[in-house]
């Protein structure tokens, strides 16, 4: 092995689906269900949490990817990351859901912008943005796919 071998990593790639009886998503109150389950619910009042689902082509949960905590008022979803879990579990579709400690459900501006700069970059690779969920404390939810804002 020679010494430029040696300094460059390799990469592998591997597929093992675990399916199985994972569960079908057919609206925003079953993404809600499954989702939820994700949040700690002790912080949900405190701090702001990013999880994103990952479903194949039937709608069925692939897996769930908690993305990042944050604080009060904001956390960081990292486009690359969210596009980056799609390709290596072969997703077609995605749900992203993050809370508002405050209670409130109305998307902020940030919320929005961050929504459609996902959908465009998502459909740029042909994966479907299926719907953005705010969660509240007090187990309510607010969809942008059923608002028709995605």
């Amino acid at each position: 092995m020679n010494q430029n071998q040696e300094q460059i990593s390799e990469i592998e790639v591997s597929y093992r689906p675990a399916i199985g009886r994972k569960s079908i998503i057919t609206s925003s109150l079953d993404a809600y269900t499954e989702i939820k389950q994700f949040f700690d619910a002790d912080t949900l009042a405190l701090q702001e949490q990013f999880v994103v689902m990952y479903l194949n082509r039937a709608n069925r949960v692939i897996g769930i990817y908690p993305l990042s905590t944050g604080g009060i008022t904001g956390t960081v979803a990292d486009l690359r990351l969210i596009v980056s879990v799609a390709l290596k579990t072969v997703a077609t579709s995605i749900i992203m859901a993050h809370n508002h400690p405050s209670g409130s459900l109305r998307p902020s501006r940030q919320d929005e912008e961050l929504t459609r700069k996902i959908k465009d970059a998502c459909t740029f690779l042909d994966i479907k943005l299926t719907d953005h969920l705010i969660l509240s404390p007090e187990n309510e939810y607010f969809s942008f796919a059923d608002e028709g804002l995605i």
